[in-house]
């Protein structure tokens, strides 16, 4: 594996430990949801710069996951990565311009996000692992 890619893989971690650390915490639960999506965003790019692929900058999930899916040892759910898409930008701001319509998410929302970055990140590394056997 490329360094360049464990260097991804490690950015995607640190935003799951964020998640992980703020679960709990109702006050961040906005935070949460944004390292959700930066977690899983950082993952694709780990498989893009390990497969070589170029692209521009991009930050959709569904955009990264048309990239990359040829890749994949499993297919990922669009309308979670639609899910975590809606809170990129808008985790940082107020619910008129963002996140939800009723503002920030609940802790058991942001932990759904959580598992589902996490379930995500899984089956991207299980995919790059599985690719480095057959190199």
């Amino acid at each position: 594996m490329k360094a360049s890619t464990r260097q991804w893989l490690e950015f995607a971690q640190t935003d799951l430990r964020s998640c992980e650390n703020n679960l709990n915490d109702e006050f961040v639960t906005n935070v949460v949801a944004f390292h959700a999506q930066q977690a899983v965003e950082k993952a694709f790019k780990a498989l893009i710069e390990e497969k070589g692929i170029k692209m521009s900058r991009i930050h959709n999930l569904t955009r990264l996951y048309a990239l990359t899916e040829s890749f994949l040892m499993n297919p990922i759910n669009e309308t979670e990565l639609e899910m975590l898409d809606n809170v990129y930008t808008s985790s940082r701001y107020p619910g008129e311009i963002g996140l939800l319509s009723t503002g920030k998410p609940s802790i058991k929302e942001s932990k759904e996000l959580f598992g589902i970055a996490q379930n995500i990140f899984d089956i991207l590394l299980l995919s790059l692992e599985a690719g480095k056997k057959q190199d």
